[in-house]
């Protein structure tokens, strides 16, 4: 390589570097800031998990200081005067409501179940697992036809409780004297590819009692 070309390109590298500093002292702020971005998510993300992790351990030890309370009485006291939101507030009206049966304030129960059921702000699982349990429970305190229609509603195709508000219908056909009808849809529950075995097994066992063939019932 002649002097000439060393030059050139010792004049080549320098106007490179000239260039690169120049684009460093224009734009090296954008490369500042997306560095302070990145390490400022991280370090909110781990913040937020080490924040949901500590509610969490709090929200749990206030159930467990709850729930180890003798009577049921003063356990749905108790569960009542803890503060979540959302899945977790479910959970814990849920389990208010228990206590509530439990000692025997039936009435109370359900209307904590059906202000659960009514608040949109929760997930569908909470609110139609809580209608359930509120319709079981209102057995002997709402009259026949308002629960076979809140069954009905449960019952309809895409419903996650469906084949559990049949078996109720059939009980409320039981208890009108419609054992036809009773057997019919016990039927269709244990013909239904979704059914489980426990779910099976009491609607073939209700079948027999109610006299009707067993053949039908297992097949």
């Amino acid at each position: 390589m002649s002097d000439t070309d060393s030059f050139i390109d010792e004049v080549s590298e320098e106007v490179r570097r000239d260039k690169l500093y120049g684009y460093l002292r224009r734009y090296g702020w954008i490369a500042v800031l997306l560095i302070l971005g990145l390490v400022g998510g991280a370090t909110y993300n781990e913040w937020s998990k080490a924040q949901a992790a500590e509610a969490a351990q709090a929200l749990g030890d206030q159930l467990l200081d709850a729930l180890e309370v003798e009577d049921p009485e003063s356990r749905a006291s108790a569960l009542s005067e803890i503060e979540t939101e959302t899945g977790a507030g479910a959970v814990v009206a849920l389990l208010q409501a228990t206590e509530q049966e439990r000692s025997g304030d039936v009435e109370g129960a359900i209307a904590t179940l059906d202000a659960l059921a009514a608040d949109s702000s929760l997930g569908r699982e909470y609110r139609d697992l809580a209608q359930l349990k509120s319709l079981l429970l209102s057995d002997g305190i709402a009259e026949p036809d308002v629960r076979r229609a809140g069954f009905e509603a449960m019952a309809v195709p895409g419903q996650p409780y469906r084949l559990l508000a049949l078996e109720q219908l059939a009980l409320l056909d039981v208890a009108a004297g419609e054992t036809a009808a009773a057997v019919e849809t016990l039927t269709s529950i244990v013909e239904d590819a979704e059914v489980t075995g426990t779910l099976r097994d009491r609607a073939q066992g209700l079948i027999i009692a109610l006299g009707g063939s067993a053949d039908a019932a297992t097949e």
